[in-house]
């Protein structure tokens, strides 16, 4: 890993922060920026940067960064982008860990002589930087928040194992936002921007080494190096996988993505052939990132034979209709399982894979049939379909899935449709680290990219050995 890239640690895990353009007006960047460190106890030092005053929110104020006493990790630069240069060469003379720069005004608006003389300044210090024209960063583990959208507004993930890193700060502050209305916990949020210094490879590069990143999700409109790219996403999706939403697929999306990070998007099929080369799971919308990355948080398969249970029947044959038409199969029941089934089923139910429970089914049955498919060496993995609408079920079986999940025997998703009363259940469920849908076609679909996954790391392992 080049020396450039490993000093990102500098602004993921910084031990002091420098805000530059800091501000007394409210929701001015760089009051936004002051009040989010000071809001989320920020452990380390944080040093306002602006000549206009000489003390902050309390905290004394600096005419620049070089006059700052002592050692500064990361910088974050919130000011116009005519000034960026010549504040980039004052923190290279600092020897400041690394640099974030939220200011626009670079290649997007063809203002190329101003990126490349902080590039420059960047790679002659081997000092990281981050944007320009971008969010910034956001670490949950080490407070680390250079977001300048106020908290209020927009609601931080709580520290998890997904990785995001996105060219488009819109887009990023979306995912941010309802990942954190779902529950799920996020590692590293990276918001790149026009990619002057190091690009999506570099990231990719440097997370594949995170310890807290379990999955990474890369949001991408257009790559400066594509060969690079394919490389390391190769290399990367081997130890983690990656979860690829490409924009500018269309003409027009691209001309729309020039504009947007000053970046070529290219031909969609290039980057489709590069993401099923390296095997990498490629979204179709934002929507089926959520599906795709909270599945991956499940136990791989074995293979793809998959039980359904239901106390809707309905709903049952729609996601077997699913399951056959995502090429996966329908797992058939051991005999010892069979027998057991018809134990807790009424006289009128049959023994069949979908097993419908019937409407009135209550927790009871589904934590028995739960326990015995999860032993039964034919089933590989579950989507238990539960309608919440029914009068048997009741709060308690929250705790029967989340049960089937921790216990990490085979992968379980939950299919649950439904208004507000099932909305909540799912929101819950998201919340404890089960995956959960509102639709058979969009579960299946996310088991089914979990078990291509699990097929081609077993084929990697069966390579090495």
């Amino acid at each position: 890993m080049r020396k450039i890239v490993q000093n990102l640690k500098h602004v993921f895990s910084p031990h002091s922060v420098a805000i530059v353009g800091a501000s007394e007006t409210p929701n001015k960047i760089g009051n936004v920026l002051l009040r989010n460190f000071l809001d989320t106890k920020f452990p380390g030092k944080l040093y306002p940067v602006n000549p206009k005053y000489t003390e902050l929110v309390g905290l004394k104020c600096y005419p620049k960064v070089s006059e700052i006493p002592g050692k500064v990790d990361c910088v974050i630069i919130a000011t116009p982008a005519e000034t960026v240069p010549d504040i980039v060469e004052d923190c290279a003379g600092k020897k400041v860990g690394g640099i974030i720069i939220l200011s626009g005004g670079f290649e997007e608006v063809k203002r190329n002589d101003l990126a490349e003389r902080i590039r420059k300044i960047a790679v002659e210090n081997d000092m990281p930087l981050i944007g320009p024209n971008c969010l910034g960063v956001f670490n949950p583990y080490t407070k680390v928040d250079s977001i300048f959208l106020p908290r209020y507004k927009l609601e931080r993930p709580k520290a998890g194992g997904i990785a995001f890193i996105t060219q488009s700060g819109a887009v990023g502050s979306t995912v941010l936002d309802l990942g954190a209305y779902y529950g799920l916990g996020v590692s590293k949020f990276i918001s790149y921007g026009n990619s002057t210094v190091l690009d999506e490879a570099d990231y990719l590069e440097y997370l594949v080494h995170d310890k807290e990143t379990d999955v990474i999700i890369l949001y991408i409109e257009g790559a400066k190096d594509g060969r690079k790219l394919l490389e390391t996403m190769k290399k990367v999706n081997k130890v983690k996988p990656i979860i690829a939403l490409k924009a500018g697929r269309g003409t027009g999306g691209q001309a729309a993505a020039r504009s947007h990070t000053g970046n070529i998007a290219g031909s969609y099929l290039a980057y489709q052939a590069a993401f099923k080369q390296a095997k990498v799971t490629e979204a179709e919308g934002i929507t089926e990132v959520f599906d795709f990355v909270k599945i991956f948080h499940q136990p791989k398969p074995k293979g793809n034979r998959i039980a359904v249970i239901t106390n809707g029947g309905g709903v049952g044959v729609l996601t077997a209709d699913s399951i056959e038409s995502e090429g996966l199969a329908l797992a058939v029941f051991s005999e010892d399982t069979k027998k057991e089934m018809a134990k807790i089923l009424p006289s009128y139910g049959n023994v069949a894979n979908p097993l419908d429970l019937v409407a009135d089914a209550g927790v009871e049955a589904y934590s028995r049939a739960i326990d015995m498919m999860m032993k039964d060496e034919n089933i590989d993995a579950l989507l238990i379909v539960v309608l919440t609408q029914t009068p048997p079920i009741d709060e308690r079986i929250i705790h029967v899935l989340t049960k089937a999940s921790d216990e990490r025997k085979k992968p379980v998703a939950v299919i649950s449709i439904g208004g507000t009363y099932t909305e909540a259940y799912r929101k819950i469920l998201e919340s404890k680290g089960v995956p959960s849908f509102n639709s058979p076609a969009a579960a299946v679909k996310a088991m089914g990219k979990l078990i291509m996954y699990a097929k081609y790391c077993e084929q990697l392992k069966k390579q090495k050995g």
